[in-house]
């Protein structure tokens, strides 16, 4: 997948989410993501995915905890 059409689809899946799962949301696509998005930086993410820079910050944390999670048995094919 293009790196244009992941950020859509993150967008869309933040965009159909219910208002008070937002956050949840970001952070369960940023894992789903994780290999495809394993060269992005926080900057990038946000501006391809039409979020404000402050969401980086959140971007970069599940960035680092996804091999750990992965380590632990998650599937991420399965988010």
């Amino acid at each position: 997948m293009s790196k244009m059409k992941l950020f859509g689809a993150i967008r869309t899946a933040i965009d159909t989410a219910p208002r008070n799962a937002y956050v949840a949301e970001l952070h369960l696509q940023c894992l789903k993501y994780a290999k495809q998005l394993e060269f992005v930086s926080g900057r990038e993410f946000c501006e391809g995915v039409g979020l404000k820079p402050a969401w980086g910050t959140e971007f970069v944390k599940m960035k680092k905890i996804v091999d750990r999670l992965i380590a632990a048995g998650l599937d991420t094919d399965k988010i």
